[in-house]
């Protein structure tokens, strides 16, 4: 089917023409009619298939007609990635904007833009906000819906969706999702029509690799000359040919050894770029804020020619490795199952060495079908291959057999509801009652009955659940006793603040014993909530861990557990909260890397976290302890930045962090007054601030104001009587 025969706006036409499309795939032609008629839909297809495509022109085709859409995904770099898509059509005079922001926070130019892309949690945030324009929604997108799966992610979006149905029925829902065993049954809960496909673009040719030879499910066999290791044959092959590889490891050790292998491999390849990749290395390393051996050490990887990717890596260090991939610089990035999670991402030949991975509660497991056929799904680039290959790689006979059983030739597992456990629900509970959503225990129970669990069981135990998520937050002060149900100061601030109840009750308790300077207390209060994960105690840990708990016993307000039982998990808190005070003290980050076994990505990623849980104790000691406000305000400035206090009032600055800071403040330059007395010609000449630096600094100087915005809002907002 030609695109000019779908009725589309001429312009959609038009701008899907410069891009290279005339006609559509097989199941994007079946999809195409129930997504411009308006109808709620399923598209079940594997990657690279065009799903995404279908939801642009529903989006685009109501947006020509006066309406809204709302794209959700569930991770920020999906999120850049769709706004990238769909900022094509902005010269249609369509607005896009993208929101994945603060929770607490509702964008008050939102509503001006036409398409909102957001995650799962962002677009719940908003519906908690009540934000009116949620109501002119004519299309909601929710993407990779197989997630629901995902006990930590699925809850929020299968609520998410229940709320689109209920308080905005009149709006059309496209879920996209990679193929499962029972997409049937995610559309009858959806009441959508479902369209499921096998059919790919690019044909895909699947196997599993032994002693040289490749075993493809087709009964075709292919030996591979040579006695390199099982990887390096294969990866050497698929580049000679002309295609890049991706390769799937366990574990972040392996993703970095078997990198430099294959680097190898790589330099011995006809169209090696080794002066442009040397370039690359090059600025990686410079332009790090504080080097770091994981940099070095990519930097060394990507000159070689092949990179690793983890969740280790920055995420500035994440999208320039893939970025590089995608122009075709790289040839070949060796990657933890991470990069299979929706990053559009394919190459011509794709590697999945384990199918077993390491989880720090359980010990080794199997890695579901679904995941693997994921990785394996990002073999063959649209446009640029004529076909893919994904190989396993397996020891013996016996293992060979069961990957093409299970893997390649078996079905993907069913997906199911993760809502059905207290935590998950008790967020929810309180969210529906403080946005007035439902009033009495019927009408919660009338809510969870829409739910995906309620569709795929016999749900009626919820009810016992809700009942108990109820008396909890009525017993925490944060619902009134007795309907018709309502919620507290203090629960809507917790609603709004999108946490866990149970952190907001421990945190509220802190707050009541907290003294002035007591900042480790703080650091571990918010280690011990159910919002942050712990970090995972290796056996070399426990000495210096119970060590230093004893050092600042006398500081903690969340005392030891009287159970030893749960006394491991107190020492991992101790464990995660030294990190934060060591970020918080300017230790370097690879003494942080090497003393807690973590990369910088995990660094940024605790520390982001960290910030917001704080943010949310100021705003509760607006209500609990006004006098400890500030100081809470000021800590969370130095988890985002990683300084001590003297160093607050330099980063009001843009461009000063961590390291550009401590820079200035040890040559005497420690206010915005320093610096603005001192010439330009000695602030360029200070080491990490250079000329560009310099002159950004002159130029704020004369827009500084006293206070950052952050820290005022924080104040403002603290301080409010919710009452």
């Amino acid at each position: 089917m030609r695109i000019d025969e779908l009725g589309l706006d001429p312009r959609i036409v038009r701008k899907l023409r410069e891009d290279g499309i005339e006609e559509l795939y097989p199941p994007q032609e079946q999809a195409i009619g129930p997504a411009l008629e308006g109808r709620n839909l399923v598209l079940a297809i594997p990657t690279a298939s065009g799903k995404s495509l279908i939801a642009y022109l529903a989006m685009l085709q109501a947006v020509l007609r006066g309406g809204k859409a709302l794209y959700i995904v569930p991770l920020k770099a999906l999120a850049s990635e769709k706004f990238e898509d769909l900022s094509k059509f902005e010269d249609l005079g369509i607005k896009v904007g993208e929101s994945t922001g603060d929770f607490d926070e509702v964008d008050p130019k939102l509503h001006l833009y036409d398409i909102v892309i957001s995650t799962s949690e962002k677009a719940d945030s908003l519906l908690r906000h009540r934000s009116k324009w949620l109501e002119q929604l004519s299309v909601v997108v929710a993407d990779e819906v197989h997630l629901i799966n995902d006990p930590e992610r699925g809850p929020t979006m299968e609520v998410t969706l229940v709320k689109f149905k209920t308080f905005n029925p009149s709006a059309q829902i496209i879920a996209l999702s990679a193929t499962v065993r029972n997409s049937k049954e995610i559309a009858e809960w959806l009441e959508a029509v479902l369209i499921e496909s096998d059919w790919r673009p690019v044909p895909l040719k699947t196997g599993v690799y032994l002693d040289g030879k490749v075993f493809f499910t087709d009964n075709t066999r292919r030996i591979l000359i040579g006695d390199d290791e099982p990887v390096q044959s294969i990866v050497k092959q698929a580049l000679e040919s002309g295609g890049q590889c991706l390769v799937f490891v366990n574990s972040r050790k392996s993703s970095e050894t078997l990198a430099g292998q294959l680097g190898e491999v790589v330099k011995r390849s006809e169209d090696f770029g080794a002066a442009e990749l040397g370039k690359m290395a090059k600025r990686l390393v410079s332009e790090q804020d504080e080097p770091t051996h994981m940099g070095t050490r990519l930097g060394r990887a990507i000159k070689n020619g092949c990179a690793f990717h983890h969740a280790g890596l920055t995420s500035a260090q994440r999208k320039l490795v893939e970025k590089s991939f995608k122009s075709g610089l790289l040839r070949c990035i060796v990657a933890t199952p991470t990069l299979a999670a929706g990053i559009n991402l394919p190459a011509r030949t794709v590697v999945v060495r384990d199918v077993r991975r390491y989880d720090s509660n359980i010990g080794y497991t199997t890695i579901p079908v679904l995941e693997i056929k994921q990785m394996c799904g990002r073999a063959g680039r649209p446009r640029f291959d004529k076909y893919g290959e994904a190989i396993l790689v397996a020891k013996d006979d016996e293992q060979k057999d069961l990957l093409l059983d299970t893997y390649l030739l078996g079905e993907n597992e069913n997906i199911y509801s993760k809502l059905g456990t207290e935590p998950a629900i008790r967020s929810h509970v309180l969210a529906l009652v403080a946005t007035k959503a439902a009033r009495t225990q019927t009408e919660l129970e009338s809510f969870f009955q829409k739910t995906f669990l309620a569709h795929q069981t016999d749900a009626r135990y919820l009810n016992d659940a809700i009942s108990n998520v109820l008396t909890m937050l009525q017993n925490e002060k944060m619902l009134h006793e007795d309907e018709p149900l309502r919620a507290t100061a203090f629960g809507r601030a917790v609603s709004d603040l999108y946490i866990d109840p149970r952190s907001a009750a421990m945190i509220r308790d802190a707050l009541m014993n907290f003294k002035s300077g007591g900042q480790f207390g703080l650091l571990h209060t918010i280690c011990s909530v159910p919002d942050m994960q712990v970090l995972y105690l290796r056996q070399s840990d426990y000495q210096w861990i119970e060590d230093f708990e004893s050092e600042v016993s006398d500081q903690l307000l969340v005392q030891p557990p009287d159970d030893l039982t749960k006394y491991e998990f107190f020492l991992a808190e101790i464990k995660t909260a030294k990190l934060l005070n060591d970020w918080i003290s300017e230790a370097r980050e690879d003494d942080i890397a090497d003393t807690f076994g973590i990369g910088p990505g995990d660094i940024r990623n605790k520390m982001e976290r960290a910030e917001w849980l704080i943010h949310a104790t100021a705003r509760l000691a607006g209500l609990f302890n006004k006098d400890a406000v500030q100081e809470i305000i000021e800590l969370r400035t130095r988890v985002r930045y990683g300084i001590k206090p003297e160093l607050l009032e330099l980063v009001k600055l843009r461009g000063i962090g961590r390291v550009r800071a401590r820079a200035l403040y040890d040559r005497g330059l420690r206010t915005i007054e320093d610096l603005r007395n001192t010439s330009y010609d000695r602030l360029k000449q200070i080491p990490t601030i250079g000329e560009a630096m310099a002159r950004a600094v002159k130029n704020q100087l004369g827009q500084a104001e006293r206070g950052m915005p952050e820290e005022r809002e924080d104040a403002q907002r603290a301080l409010t009587d919710y009452r």
